[in-house]
């Protein structure tokens, strides 16, 4: 289980979107695209933007980065 859910990261995400406006992300999909990116980059060799354990995974680190709003999802607009 993925902790903290899609819909917590969807409200994290979707945090400073105006009120009237249109949410930056509307699926679960995003925020997987987005983390999973996100992850290769950090495999590539990119420092994570966070601190963690020795042993996280890539993925446990940019759902954290998402987590925290140490990175952002931009939207096609």
């Amino acid at each position: 289980m993925l902790h903290p859910s899609y819909s917590d990261l969807m409200k994290v995400v979707n945090s400073e979107v105006e009120p009237g406006e249109a949410p930056v992300v509307n699926s679960r999909y995003s925020i997987v695209m987005a983390t999973s990116k996100r992850a290769r980059q950090i495999i590539s060799g990119e420092e994570a933007l966070v601190k963690s354990e020795k042993d996280a995974k890539p993925l446990s680190v940019a759902v954290e980065e998402l987590n925290q709003g140490k990175i952002k999802i931009l939207s096609d607009d």
